[in-house]
């Protein structure tokens, strides 16, 4: 999904359903940053969220051919370019159960 297709999403979320919570976090060890929209939706309480990650260039891998030797993955990211991913669930009992965006939109 685009960002200006997210950010009419978000909007219209705000405006036709009431919004519980939203949050934004910055992990600097996954490298990405997460918007979370909770609300009460069409299908009962939903949550939305929109991560945004550099994108990666290469991925280097080290490892030995040895019996029990270590293997670490190192990767490389851009420093202009980002992906995003959207994702959305509706909660069930007690668990979030992410469900197709095609189908929300």
């Amino acid at each position: 999904m685009h960002e200006d297709r997210y950010n009419d999403l978000k909007k219209k979320i705000k405006a036709d359903f009431s919004v519980i919570d939203e949050k934004y976090e910055k992990d600097e060890e996954r490298h990405q940053e997460i918007e979370t929209i909770e609300f009460n939706g069409p299908l009962g309480l939903m949550k939305t969220e929109w991560i945004t990650r550099p994108k990666v260039l290469d991925k280097k891998t080290t490892y030995s051919n040895r019996v029990g030797g270590d293997v670490s993955v190192e990767y490389i990211y851009s420093e202009d370019e980002v992906t995003h991913t959207f994702k959305i669930y509706k909660k069930e009992g007690s668990i979030w159960q992410e469900i197709s965006a095609d189908s929300f939109v």
